[in-house]
């Protein structure tokens, strides 16, 4: 299927790890000029280096709105127009035990959402009136499956208000032609996943092998991998992807039990 993203500009925030940077190759594939962003400017150049020709880094601190302006004034200046938006810039969960309620802290909350859920909103306020102008755009905001699953309160939170703004986002902006999707990702397989099974294979006196296996919960039995993820993204960047929006996306291998509607 020929996604008919050739030459389309994408800017994908949190592009130098994980699901991110998974995102940015598989849209430079297709075609796509990608600009990969975060904070780190070492681990953004690198990742640009090894994507290729079509990938280049700008750094961006998304819970800082000035920085974003930045980052959305810099992609229009050298590419002329923004098409997509992949909001993937976030605090890492799963990698280590969630804070139990006595635990949680005003910072610990504030924090998570200011980059997270504040984050998001900035980069779409920032690249919404390039979309409105150019009549056509896509957002997709990478959120997970605590936002339909208990065990982390401020993971589950600052999901469901990604869930609730990517509704608000695409009822407001889809006269426009712009689409606004939302992707839950369950465990998922990225360059932080080794280390995560070596603590737990540590702590359970298991072998790596058995940790992974435990790990694994959903309904099919397979440890999704960051490109997977990127596929669905992919699609949802598209002009194939027409009619999908104000939805979520589940990429997590199926949650047993529950049903979704």
């Amino acid at each position: 299927m020929d996604l008919q993203l050739t030459d389309r500009v994408a800017i994908v925030t949190g592009g130098s790890k994980g699901i991110g940077k998974a995102c940015a190759r598989t849209l430079a594939t297709e075609g796509c000029r990608v600009v990969v962003a975060s904070r780190t400017a070492a681990d953004l150049e690198a990742t640009a280096a090894e994507l290729g020709d079509r990938v280049e880094a700008i750094t961006v601190d998304t819970s800082d709105g000035d920085s974003i302006k930045r980052l959305v004034a810099t992609t229009v200046e050298r590419h002329g127009r923004i098409d997509i938006l992949v909001n993937s810039a976030a605090k890492p969960m799963g990698q280590a035990a969630p804070p139990k309620l006595a635990e949680i802290t005003e910072s610990l909350f504030w924090d998570d959402m200011n980059v997270k859920v504040l984050g998001y909103l900035r980069c779409a306020q920032e690249v919404s009136p390039h979309m409105i102008a150019a009549g056509w755009g896509r957002i997709i905001n990478i959120s997970g499956l605590g936002a339909r699953s208990t065990g982390s309160a401020i993971g589950s939170m600052r999901n469901v208000a990604v869930a609730a703004m990517t509704k608000n986002l695409a009822d407001e902006l889809g006269p426009h032609g712009i689409n606004v999707t939302v992707v839950h990702p369950g465990l998922t397989r990225t360059e932080a996943t080794p280390g995560v099974i070596a603590r737990v294979a540590a702590g359970r006196g298991i072998s790596a092998e058995e940790a992974e296996t435990s790990l694994v919960r959903n309904s099919t039995r397979h440890f999704v991998d960051a490109t997977e993820v990127a596929d669905v993204v992919a699609f949802l960047a598209s002009p194939r992807s027409v009619s999908i929006t104000g939805d979520a996306i589940a990429c997590g291998g199926g949650q047993p039990g529950a049903i979704y509607y």
